[in-house]
């Protein structure tokens, strides 16, 4: 499982809709002050469910609408797609490929989507249960949270990953319930 591309279009300083492809491994983004890496990463907390503005860097959700320039007026809509590989079928649906959108108006409405179909945000946290994928998890992270890591002793490492490796197995000890239910698509059982 990776993700393999992410679309925006009208979230914060991304105007225009963009495209990025992502390929397996880590991929890090780089670029000079005020290009827009802190709204990627910010749209994909989004997109998985963030709920905080304040996480998002705003002071309502929105906010993360396009707000328009002297030059260009603001978007009444905001909408952001990731598509992750399941391939190796990590996650509960039965597709290669699964999209997940989200969208938000200006009247604060949201919608959220699997594969094309309207979904509840309920079924796209259940969806990325005990994946490392969330609005919290370290999947995804920001400038802010890799200097400590960075920065820290070897041991302060071999002890957050000690900590993290009994977490997971304490996760996949216990049992876990079928998610999403998704019309239209064939619910993995197992």
């Amino acid at each position: 499982m990776y993700l393999k591309s992410l679309e925006i279009f009208g979230f914060k300083s991304f105007a225009d809709r963009i495209r990025i492809e992502f390929s397996k491994g880590i991929s890090a983004l780089v670029g000079p002050n005020g290009c827009g890496k802190s709204n990627i990463v910010d749209s994909i907390k989004w997109v998985v469910g963030e709920q905080s503005a304040k996480s998002l860097r705003a002071e309502t959700m929105e906010d993360v609408i396009f707000n328009g320039t002297e030059t260009r007026r603001p978007l009444s809509v905001a909408e952001v797609a990731i598509t992750i590989s399941n391939d190796e079928g990590v996650l509960p649906l039965d597709v290669p490929e699964i999209e997940v959108k989200r969208r938000i108006y200006r009247s604060g409405e949201n919608e959220y989507f699997i594969n094309s179909k309207p979904a509840r945000l309920k079924e796209i946290r259940e969806l990325f249960w005990d994946t490392g994928i969330g609005k919290s998890a370290y999947s995804v992270m920001e400038q802010g949270r890799i200097d400590p890591v960075s920065y820290t002793h070897l041991r302060a490492h071999e002890t957050v990953l000690d900590l993290v490796c009994r977490l997971l197995l304490e996760k996949k000890k216990k049992k876990r319930k079928p998610v999403v239910q998704v019309e239209g698509f064939k619910k993995k059982t197992t």
